[in-house]
């Protein structure tokens, strides 16, 4: 005769109610977790239409490295506690095991319901699972006995639990057995693991492209951030990047059949060539300052895009915003000398920001000889204020000083001379040549979403620049503008459908009248639709047209096209 018929009915019950308590998450694990250390753990934010790089980084509050608390949870696997057992919606009084359940609720307090207040009591378990169960309910009637409350306890239960205890001394030793081992990995995981403060997320991007008379390529680009959090709210951040992406603006012959050259125009907004070998792309610390300011500080990858708000959410990123370089940002202001040096953000309430920032040209930051260093050589200073009066809609307006010297960094002959960022015509880029030019950089942008499913943004630029070198001390103004129409959401959630129309940098005069850019006017026009696939990847096929490229009309008109991959992990 088995063991079970000796119990009496009440005792099985009981004992089976406790059993079915070991099925609800938390119950076993309160038995083995408990002593082990948490190891913070941080998820990848899925791409997002509205959401990029430099929002991520600038927004404390929706740092992936900073809601680790909020994030370890995992609510569905979370016991919730019942005092009574009409909490449990799917226990009913006719249930078998009604009465059992609800002596181990008032008496004993043994039983955990879900998140969703359902106890579940029809699943199957294993032998463990209910030694599991078994070994909670002792520690309960312990826990009483102790306090004193040994009459609340029947002789018949105790009777009962005892012969389980024989019944499944094997599984309760193998049971403990099992905890001791799950414990010693633990501490091996946590002697050997790579960090408890540092995450881990990348992207990697595969794209095919073409321009007007050039081969088409395959290539893609590489990025692995190490993001380092030490109290939360801070981020060191270390991203080591790699790439083979084809930069238009070096192919020759692509302005026209007839007329031999380049222009930066051409330049795809992802575009990165290290020959495929990892570089160090950025190595900065960003902290608070009390409530309401953060500082940043950097030797590498401090740029105006991460210390000032681009405001420009669908198309600022180059993982998954523009296929164009000019598309994503105006950039007079976002492209000025960047790289090293120091930020402040200035959050006075939901509505006003102000951010200031001195970066110097990462390439020279570190040399002490020539027109190099913090302060020798390329360097940018500049304000922002941002206001925002409601949720859908936002304000930019920044200045920056800027100076980029012609020649002679260290010992080699260079030029960092590029007013525009590699955007606009190459008289825009250096108007008096390869000689040191100061600059008086002014930006407004704009992003306001009209309704759901439509948001229109853009921005207007304008640079006014001074020769400070060479023979002769010239001046020269430089123009540009761009608007922008965004569909998020179109035909799916987390897709955007978006146009860019706007004119590249163009130089509008010059003291140097063999350096204007008259006549025509170029112009850009870029339509690009974003389907996410899933929440770690997603497609963006594009194209770009640029009319009168250099702002000549003898130059047949560029196309250039891309169907971006994007892979995020």
């Amino acid at each position: 005769m088995s063991k079970f018929s000796k119990l009496s009915l009440s005792s099985v019950l009981f004992v089976s109610a406790v059993a079915a308590s070991s099925m609800v998450p938390g119950v076993v694990k309160a038995q083995t977790v408990d002593n082990t250390a948490t190891v913070p753990a941080t998820t990848v934010p899925a791409p997002d239409s509205t959401v990029n790089e430099s929002s991520l980084i600038r927004s404390i509050g929706k740092d992936p490295m900073v809601n680790r608390t909020a994030q370890n949870a995992a609510p569905e696997t979370q016991a919730q506690n019942v005092t009574s057992v009409s909490q449990l919606s799917d226990v009913k009084p006719t249930d078998w095991a009604f009465t059992a359940l609800q002596s181990l609720v008032e008496r004993y307090g043994c039983i955990a319901g879900y998140p969703d207040r359902t106890y579940r009591g029809q699943r199957a378990m294993t032998r463990f699972e209910f030694a599991a169960g078994l070994n909670a309910c002792l520690d309960k009637i312990n826990e009483i006995i102790t306090a004193g409350l040994a009459d609340k306890v029947s002789k018949e239960d105790l009777a009962a639990v005892q012969k389980l205890q024989e019944e499944f001394a094997a599984e309760l030793a193998a049971l403990r057995g099992r905890v001791d081992a799950l414990e010693s990995k633990t501490a091996q995981l946590e002697a050997q693991q790579f960090s408890t403060t540092t995450k881990l997320n990348a992207t990697a991007i595969i794209a095919p492209s073409f321009a007007t008379d050039s081969n088409v390529t395959l290539s893609g680009r590489v990025r692995l951030n190490f993001d380092t959090s030490f109290t939360g709210k801070d981020l060191l951040r270390t991203r080591l990047q790699a790439g083979n992406v084809t930069r238009f603006d070096r192919v020759p012959g692509i302005l026209s059949s007839t007329v031999a050259g380049t222009t930066a125009t051409a330049r795809l907004g992802f575009d990165t060539n290290t020959d495929n070998q990892f570089e160090l792309d950025k190595l900065f610390y960003r902290f608070p300052v009390g409530n309401q300011v953060t500082a940043f500080v950097g030797t590498r990858g401090v740029d105006w895009d991460t210390v000032f708000d681009t405001v420009n959410p669908y198309f600022a990123d180059s993982d998954n915003g523009a296929i164009s370089r000019f598309g994503r940002y105006e950039p007079f202001i976002f492209r000025a000398p960047q790289g090293a040096g120091a930020a402040i953000n200035f959050k006075f309430n939901d509505q006003f920001g102000l951010n200031l920032a001195y970066l110097a040209n990462q390439q020279f930051a570190g040399n002490a000889v020539g027109q190099s260093g913090l302060t020798n050589g390329g360097y940018g200073a500049g304000a922002q204020i941002v206001f925002s009066p409601n949720k859908d809609l936002k304000i930019g307006l920044a200045y920056i000083r800027s100076f980029e010297p012609g020649f002679e960094i260290g010992s080699n002959t260079a030029t960092l001379v590029d007013v525009s960022g590699s955007t606009g015509s190459v008289n825009s880029r250096r108007p008096f040549g390869a000689v040191d030019t100061s600059t008086d950089r002014y930006g407004a942008q704009l992003s306001w979403k009209v309704a759901k499913g439509f948001a229109f943004g853009g921005w207007v630029g304008f640079a006014n620049m001074r020769q400070e070198s060479g023979i002769g001390r010239n001046n020269a103004d430089a123009f540009n503008w761009a608007v922008s129409l965004a569909f998020p959401d179109l035909f799916g959630e987390g897709n955007v459908a978006g146009i860019i129309f706007g004119q590249p940098p163009k130089l509008t005069s010059n003291s140097i009248v063999a350096r204007r850019d008259d006549g025509s006017t170029t112009y850009h026009l870029e339509a690009l639709y974003r389907w996410r696939l899933s929440k770690n990847i997603s497609i963006t096929p594009g194209v770009f047209f640029i009319f009168n490229p250099e702002n000549n009309s003898a130059n047949n008109t560029i196309v250039v096209g891309t169907i971006r991959t994007t892979f995020s992990f």
